[in-house]
């Protein structure tokens, strides 16, 4: 695949700056991998309502496209011996479930793949106890199963990270925040992301917008609930400091791009491997599908960590190859990685539009110039 050409990179720097000019987010970032190498990294408008510019530094609240960061962590563990798929939870966490229940014979197979039944509790809805992760444990450990393990795919927005992530520090011994730079963060150079901010540093992360619906059609109760109060604590830096693997991702489109192309490229990246291409092809294949959600009601087709392409709801372009897959992050961001093409794209904004809709329609406008570009 031959790199952008310069007529392409500017009908897609002008839809980007065409959509900020709308006022659809104050400020984005847009970064494109090909074939291994940085093809396109552009940044504009500002951090907020009254914020400065926004440069391609500039960290952003990642939403959802932290799931990805964290599944990979445990990826490797897995082309490492130290667990497998169809391993239950509780061979490697005991206290996550009692012996002869239903929820003991959840697998991590399962809880990759958004299956396990454990989609949403009185935790997703309490801030306050993000920043203790011993007390999110706990809440995983008394949590019953909503589905039958293994029968419902049903997004898990919150509980997935906490899941995987505890199954990493049970398995490798280390909290996920320092096993995800070990394993994928710094061996990628990906040195604006984290999961959390550390004490060192300063909480600059850029501030999200709610915005009004432009859609009056669709019931606001649909999916995760109301966009404003969803996003409304991860404005804070209690959230920000926190540590949720599922939605605490602080970074950069041209880092979650760099992640993507390493992917896209098999697993390798500039001589760096993080994922043997054997774990990766069964990481990225298609575990689970359905054409209604559990939990937000839409298409899903769900691989181990990942929201695979060929559906209607899919934000990875117009009608998009199901080969391709990566993650959303709530009506904000995107990311997602296409093998064939060898492409990794990150699109990451400060605006928080209705996710099923507006937000699926800008990132799928911006995906479909981008592979136009290339297929010219």
């Amino acid at each position: 695949m031959t790199g952008l050409t310069t007529s392409g990179r500017d009908r897609i720097a002008a839809l980007f700056d065409r959509q900020l000019e709308l006022g659809l987010h104050h400020g984005a970032q847009l970064a494109v991998f090909v074939d291994g190498e940085l093809e396109l990294d552009l940044a504009g408008g500002v951090t907020g309502p009254d914020g400065t510019e926004t440069t391609s530094e500039q960290r952003h609240v990642l939403f959802s496209c932290t799931k990805p960061y964290a599944a990979i962590t445990l990826h490797t563990l897995v082309d490492e011996g130290e667990l497998a798929y169809d391993d239950r939870v509780v061979d490697h966490w005991p206290e996550f479930a009692d012996a002869g229940t239903e929820k003991a014979e959840i697998t991590v197979r399962q809880v990759l793949s958004h299956t396990a039944g454990l989609t949403q509790g009185e935790i997703d809805e309490r801030p306050d106890l993000w920043s203790d992760w011993d007390a999110c444990v706990e809440a995983l450990e008394e949590m019953d199963p909503v589905f039958s393990p293994g029968e419902v795919p049903a997004y898990h927005p919150l509980t997935f990270g906490w899941l995987v992530g505890e199954l990493v520090r049970r398995v490798s011994g280390t909290p996920i925040e320092e096993a995800v730079a070990e394993r994928v963060f710094d061996p990628l150079g990906m040195d604006d992301t984290g999961i959390g901010l550390r004490e060192d540093e300063p909480d600059d992360v850029a501030t999200l917008v709610a915005f009004e619906p432009f859609d009056r059609c669709r019931d606001p109760g649909e999916g995760l609930g109301d966009h404003t109060e969803v996003a409304a604590p991860f404005n804070t830096e209690a959230v920000h400091r926190s540590v949720i693997p599922a939605a605490t991702g602080i970074g950069t489109a041209r880092d979650m791009a760099r992640f993507y192309g390493c992917l896209a490229n098999g697993g390798e990246l500039e001589g760096t491997r993080i994922l043997s291409e054997s774990t990766l092809e069964e990481a990225t294949a298609l575990e689970a599908k359905t054409d209604a959600d559990g939990t937000l009601g839409r298409p899903g087709r769900f691989a181990l960590g990942f929201w695979k392409g060929g559906t209607t709801a899919d934000p990875y372009g117009s009608l998009t190859p199901e080969h391709v897959y990566g993650h959303a992050g709530l009506g904000s961001s995107v990311g997602w990685a296409d093998p064939e093409l060898n492409v990794g794209f990150s699109y990451v904004t400060n605006g928080v539009r209705e996710g099923s809709y507006e937000h699926v329609a800008r990132v799928r406008s911006l995906a479909d110039a981008v592979r136009t570009a290339l297929l010219q």
